[in-house]
């Protein structure tokens, strides 16, 4: 993907900041980066294969996260006092 396309994606996000995360899922080995040098330069990102493993357990932990939200701080602070 395209850094333009996946900065339109992001709501709120400077380039500088994108930028900063990109190049810390790259040497994480999350997502790779290809140059092209052309002009103007062509760069793209996509999802290795690590980010694959890992895909579905974020999916989890975010419909996880959203159930949470859903039910409200008042049932967290009820769970703990029980």
């Amino acid at each position: 993907m395209r850094f333009g396309v996946l900065k339109k994606n992001i709501d709120g996000i400077s380039a500088r900041v994108l930028t900063e995360r990109l190049r810390t899922l790259e040497e994480a080995g999350f997502v790779f980066r290809h140059y092209e040098q052309t002009i103007p330069p062509r760069v793209t990102y996509g999802i290795t294969e690590r980010m694959k493993d890992i895909e579905k357990v974020l999916d989890q932990l975010e419909t996880l996260a959203r159930k949470w939200q859903g039910e409200g701080m008042a049932a967290g602070r009820a769970a703990v006092h029980a």
